[in-house]
């Protein structure tokens, strides 16, 4: 397959820590590596992910600050007037909106510089999440955030859902297609087997219960501190969560508690995940709802033992109803207990979750991302 499309833009608040920023991340290096030109056009050049940028990957900062969800209203004209002139002034085959907030914003943007281009910008928006991630809980917003979302799926060329359950949640659209996620690159094995400078991975003396994401609500780490509560009392084990978010001090207080907080560790971001997870017991998502979580598939491709929470999106489908990992409903902290004690006195061959990880493959999904830009029309 040749190069359909030599130039291609992502739109991003910036590289910090998120899954919607490792997927663009990893997205962008596929497409460098096909030999394609790929802009990531930032709110602002900051984030961990700063770091993992490959060569001939161009940076584009609009040098203006990131709204989120509060600020929405009082910033989005500024970013607004700064896509037009951005888009106006660079000239792009493909852009793939993928700013959190945002996203609205840069369609209309893209699609009042097109009316004065002879050569039109396409447009791919990705569903990260199903249906009901796209809503506000607020009562104010809720009906804004609907109309929004019925906008947001007429706008794009073309919708990918990243999971058959992601796709389903938005109803009969028949301009969503199919795409899991870039989750397994070809260098994860290799970052998997780095050493871990911890005491009680190299002692290895009890079990290490492990998770890895954003320490927001929708993840709901409360209700895997609550469980862990019960498995120490079961089994003596430590608690490792990755990540960093608005949720640290309640998660922190509520380990004090629950008098776990000398069991529980929660270094922040970690550059390098797998090496954490391939060296653990047991990985937990306990999230509320996901799209794809990369998560549990990095787990599963490093050969962790895993245990998730039945939540919206794509977990159900990555272990297949329960086949390479047990399922616990939402917000059940003894039930999820239970699972992730089950699981580390039972564990599955690693070599099953390693063969159903390579199904999530940087190389598959890039090689179905040029199929469809070639096909766009």
């Amino acid at each position: 397959m040749g190069n359909p499309k030599r130039k291609i833009a992502f739109v991003l608040a910036n590289l910090k820590f998120g899954g919607v920023e490792k997927v663009v991340l990893s997205l962008a290096k596929g497409f460098v590596e096909k030999g394609i030109e790929v802009t990531l056009v930032l709110a602002n050049e900051e984030g961990e992910f700063l770091k993992q940028v490959p060569y001939g990957l161009n940076i584009a900062s609009l040098n203006i600050p990131a709204p989120d969800s509060r600020g929405f209203f009082a910033n989005a004209p500024r970013v607004f007037i700064s896509l037009v002139r951005y888009f106006s002034n660079h000239d792009f085959d493909v852009v793939f909106p993928s700013w959190y907030h945002i996203d609205l914003i840069t369609m209309f943007a893209i699609r009042l510089v097109n009316l004065f281009k002879k050569n039109k910008t396409r447009m791919i928006f990705i569903l990260h999440g199903p249906y009901e991630s796209y809503l506000s809980h607020s009562r104010i917003k809720y009906l804004f955030s609907i109309i929004a979302s019925k906008i947001m799926l007429k706008l794009p060329d073309k919708l990918v859902a990243v999971s058959e359950s992601v796709k389903k949640s938005f109803g009969n659209n028949d301009k969503i297609m199919v795409i899991y996620n870039p989750v397994v690159p070809p260098d994860m094995l290799d970052k998997s087997n780095e050493p871990v400078d911890q005491d009680f991975f190299t002692a290895k003396k009890i079990p290490i219960i492990i998770s890895v994401g954003r320490l927001s609500q929708e993840k709901d780490f409360a209700t895997l501190l609550r469980a862990f509560a019960i498995v120490k009392k079961e089994i003596d084990s430590q608690l490792v969560i990755l990540g960093e978010g608005e949720e640290r001090e309640n998660l922190q207080r509520l380990a004090r508690d629950l008098h776990i907080e000398d069991s529980v560790w929660m270094p922040g971001f970690a550059e390098n995940p797998y090496k954490y997870v391939s060296k653990s017991s047991v990985f937990v998502l306990p999230s509320k709802f996901e799209g794809l979580p990369l998560a549990l598939i990095e787990a599963l491709a490093v050969g962790c033992p895993v245990v998730s929470t039945d939540c919206p999106g794509g977990s159900k489908e990555i272990l297949e109803n329960g086949k390479y990992g047990k399922l616990v409903p939402i917000g059940d902290y003894k039930a999820l207990a239970k699972a992730i004690v089950d699981t580390l006195k039972n564990p599955p061959p690693k070599e099953l979750l390693q063969e159903r990880g390579k199904m999530f493959s940087v190389e598959a999904a890039i090689n179905k991302y040029l199929e469809l830009i070639w096909n766009l029309k």
